[in-house]
């Protein structure tokens, strides 16, 4: 059985970039076994911010159609909501961790998913935040 997954930005974001061709590779194929197994979660916040991302920090940056295309397709991952309880809790998140608000926001929606994992190239490797791990998949050992 697998355990659910939280994806961060920034792994939506690889897996589209043609410039890091490494990262790239790395990132499509975690997103492809998520899709595989179904444990893929992310939030609202992280939609919004591929979407403006890949649109426009990407070079080449896909277009407004393409990433809507993405958009649409990972809505199957039931993304959270940001409402008072997860940004209550991100509150939590921030105050006991001392992250920035946007990543306490990331936890916040991860745990709220019942994720074990938090995908990211962000948050510090192998960290563990109220029980959630955070994994980045592009460090080598």
């Amino acid at each position: 059985m697998s355990v659910n997954c939280f994806v961060d930005t920034n792994i939506l974001l690889y897996s589209r970039d043609a410039s890091e061709p490494a990262k790239q590779a790395i990132a499509a194929a975690l997103l492809d076994e998520l899709w595989g197994n179904r444990s893929g979660r992310l939030s609202i916040q992280v939609l919004n911010e591929f979407f403006v991302n890949a649109t426009r920090k990407l070079d080449p940056g896909l277009s407004p159609e393409e990433a809507w295309d993405d958009v649409e397709a990972l809505s199957a991952w039931r993304p959270i909501s940001l409402d008072m309880a997860i940004i209550t809790r991100a509150y939590a998140v921030n105050r006991r961790y001392g992250l920035s608000w946007w990543d306490s926001m990331i936890v916040s929606a991860a745990e709220a998913s019942g994720c074990a994992r938090i995908y990211s190239e962000d948050l510090s490797d192998t960290t563990s935040y109220f029980g959630i791990t955070v994994i980045n998949p592009f460090k080598t050992t």
